[in-house]
């Protein structure tokens, strides 16, 4: 049994901490939100009614933050994690944030004795809850190995993409990737069923043929062909048109600081952007299809 403090218990973090204290952990939870911090007990988990409380001797610290200054505060704060935990704690930010915020919480880490991985995620609020979401994971060597074996608890695929920040390079370049293919889906569908070929049909051919990608097979948008999809309980996330356009922007600050040309990634983020201006930030990322049928 390892003594584990868990930081943020959002939609994604209340699964994951969840399936920590089910592998038989000892797991110590806080969150902002105090209903946040009950939902975990009621599974389990240790409460904590500060920061410094749950990370008071620690042996890992997994974090799932909203953004980079709550990563910077939470780690580096006059009551952050390496004010108050032992030095021999691993820290894991499974957070998506920018490459060099990423980057400067590493180097700040190492200054100060600790062993840190960016650890994103991908497969969304079920896989969270399932345990089998994707980590990508930048660190060094001895982080990576210290941070695996509870990684592999909340997800059945862990890659070491390289040094620290690589973790965030891959989760943005991955996310700015669905976001444009999931555009590309929904035209398509609509496409077809503008042209009298119906959604079930065209899904039978499609997704056994070169148009076939991971929003048509698993996430499609279009109702009736994949169930389990947020497009049949009309579009209630799952992943948000917030998350997706958050995540998109980051890709295009991270390609204007590298130079690289992301026209595609700039359409798919006016698309996500004009949606939420439009006040759909709940959204399912899917629900860019009631846009394209001109039906929002």
């Amino acid at each position: 049994m390892t003594k584990i403090a868990f930081i943020g218990l959002g939609n994604m973090g209340s699964g994951m901490c969840a399936n920590l204290v089910g592998a038989g952990h000892e797991v110590t939870a806080f969150d902002l939100s105090p209903d946040a911090v009950k939902q975990a007990e009621a599974k389990g988990a240790q409460s904590a009614a500060s920061l410094s409380e749950a990370i008071s001797g620690a042996e890992i610290v997994v974090t799932m933050l909203p953004a980079g200054k709550h990563v910077l505060e939470v780690y580096f704060g006059a009551e952050g994690v390496t004010a108050h935990a032992p030095s021999t704690a691993a820290l894991i930010d499974c957070s998506t944030i920018s490459v060099d915020e990423a980057r400067e919480a590493a180097d700040k880490a190492k200054a100060a004795g600790f062993l840190m991985v960016d650890a994103p995620v991908s497969g969304g609020t079920a896989a969270a809850d399932a345990g089998t979401l994707t980590f990508m994971v930048g660190g060094p060597d001895a982080a990576f190995e210290a941070a695996k074996p509870f990684l592999e608890i909340m997800g059945k695929n862990v890659f070491h993409a390289g040094p620290a920040g690589n973790g965030q390079v891959a989760k943005i370049a991955n996310n700015m990737l669905l976001g444009i293919s999931m555009v590309g889906t929904c035209e398509a569908f609509n496409l077809a069923e503008k042209l009298g070929l119906d959604a079930q049909t065209f899904f039978n051919i499609a997704s056994t043929a070169s148009g076939q990608c991971w929003s048509m097979t698993s996430y499609c948008p279009a109702p009736g062909p994949v169930p389990a999809a947020p497009s049949n309980r009309d579009y209630q996330p799952g992943f948000a048109v917030a998350m997706m356009l958050k995540d998109l922007k980051l890709a295009l600050g991270a390609a204007e600081t590298a130079g690289a040309n992301v026209e595609f990634g700039k359409l798919a983020e006016t698309t996500y952007a004009n949606l939420s201006a439009d006040g759909f930030d709940g959204l399912d990322f899917s629900g860019v299809m009631k846009r394209v049928r001109g039906e929002i």
